[in-house]
């Protein structure tokens, strides 16, 4: 006889317990809570048995966070999922080692909501659902979300763009050295006429450091026990 549990076979139990201890189902979806949004078509998903799993919405892109709606698009995708529990139906795994796939709460398809409400492009490059296309074309006649501007940039344009590659910092310019500095360095921490090592030294103090106390008489040669040959 085979032993029940709360009212149900104790088969259908250790079944049940796991296909969702793992989160993944053969069929290929994934269930879990919504811990993370990152932008308006990423989020991670905690599985049930508390692994974290980058999930990339697919079909969409939404705008960049440095692009208008940006911000707006993240901010409406996590008010709708966080905490939440959620289906994904997985489509593949992109090149960053992300699963893509539809996002579903409750029966609702998160994706084409991202789309309904303006928060999203139809990712053109990889849409395969006419459904998605559909819903632009609506949300793009009422003006929603980024449909708002006139010409929108989509963000597969934008990622390619001068717009979004980081500005190279210009080094400064490096001080134009004299012919007295480029044989005693640029200091001046010398001020009298008997810490100079010679009458050269003693010339760039006088012209460079504008030590004037060197030419005590104002003859143009400074410490002249150094330079009595200049004469």
């Amino acid at each position: 006889m085979i032993k029940r549990f709360k009212g149900w076979p104790l088969w259908f139990w250790l079944v049940f317990w796991g296909s969702f201890s793992g989160g993944l189902h053969a069929e290929g979806t994934l269930l879990g809570s919504v811990v993370g949004v990152h932008d308006g078509d990423t989020i991670t998903l905690l599985t049930f048995n508390y692994q974290t799993v980058k999930i990339r919405l697919s079909q969409i892109d939404a705008p960049e966070k440095r692009q208008a709606f940006g911000e707006v698009s993240k901010q409406r995708l996590a008010k709708r999922l966080m905490y939440e529990t959620v289906k994904i139906e997985i489509e593949t795994t992109d090149k960053y080692g992300r699963i893509t796939g539809k996002v579903l709460l409750n029966g609702r398809d998160i994706n084409r909501e991202q789309i309904e409400q303006g928060m999203a492009w139809v990712y053109t490059q990889y849409a395969h659902d006419q459904d998605y296309v559909s819903a632009q074309e609506r949300a793009q006649r009422a003006k929603l979300g980024l449909w708002q501007d006139k010409k929108p940039t989509p963000p597969w344009v934008y990622r390619h763009s001068d717009a979004n590659k980081p500005k190279a910092t210009p080094h400064p310019a490096e001080p134009k050295k004299s012919f007295w500095s480029g044989w005693w360095g640029s200091g001046c921490e010398k001020k009298t006429c008997a810490e100079m090592s010679s009458c050269a030294e003693a010339k760039r103090y006088l012209h460079e450091c504008k030590l004037k106390r060197l030419d005590a008489d104002k003859n143009g040669i400074p410490c002249e026990s150094l330079c009595r040959s200049q004469k």
